[in-house]
């Protein structure tokens, strides 16, 4: 019991140093199992060479388009306004399923563990970086990724997607589809409106740090199944 506390203990100061503390817009709270059970339908492209993405900022909200087509409509969570998510036109360029940040994440000694910036950890522990599944990048250093979402900006630049989403947008969206990412989309007004958000979990972390430190982030995801 006293190894697992010192685990929440260290994993909630070290997340809660890391999200923003804006006031959070409305939303219910409904714990880590109504949050686990969200999921959004989506549909797999005729043509992947048509799938775009397109991110609107204000709205927190990704829409992954197969021409007029809306294949995936789904919240993402979006930068800070110290830690933007950045705007223009890129494209998704690298993909990994299992993908691990080198320049920060877990570090543990065994019996404790904390997150450092890579190299900042104490002599004797050993560093596990944060890991990031179903990595979509779009410029380096910053991707899509399954990450614990929240109602409002709450990153550090990148864009976070709930964890039944995720595997659905890494199979939809192929390497070389654009992504333009920008404070409004036109499509707010009209497959963008009442969208369901994933319920508030509460304060982060939500799982303990030993499914960050080994495979059991990565296993969190159910099978996608799609339209």
């Amino acid at each position: 019991m006293k190894y697992l506390a010192t685990f929440a203990i260290a994993a909630t100061l070290a997340f809660t140093s890391s999200c923003s503390t804006t006031a959070p817009r409305s939303s219910s709270t409904g714990g880590v199992a109504a949050y686990q059970a969200y999921d959004l339908p989506a549909s797999r492209p005729t043509n992947p060479s048509n799938v775009r993405v397109k991110v609107s900022i204000q709205n927190q909200m990704a829409y992954v388009m197969e021409g007029n087509k809306p294949l995936l409509v789904t919240p993402v969570s979006v930068g800070t306004s110290a830690t933007p998510t950045p705007r223009g036109t890129f494209r998704a360029y690298n993909k990994q399923a299992k993908r691990r940040a080198n320049g920060h994440g877990w570090a543990t000694n065994g019996s404790q563990a904390r997150q450092f910036r890579r190299g900042k950890q104490p002599s004797g522990w050993k560093f596990i970086g944060t890991p990031m599944p179903y990595w979509v990048e779009f410029k380096p250093g910053y991707g899509f990724h399954t990450g614990w979402q929240k109602p409002y900006p709450c990153t550090h630049g990148c864009l976070r997607l709930h964890e039944n989403v995720a595997p659905k947008f890494f199979a939809i969206v192929p390497k070389g589809a654009k992504v333009s990412i920008a404070s409004t989309q036109p499509e707010d007004a009209t497959i963008g409106r009442n969208v369901p958000r994933a319920p508030d979990a509460g304060p982060l972390p939500d799982y303990p740090p030993t499914m960050y430190l080994g495979e059991g982030y990565f296993n969190r995801h159910k099978a996608p199944r799609f339209n």
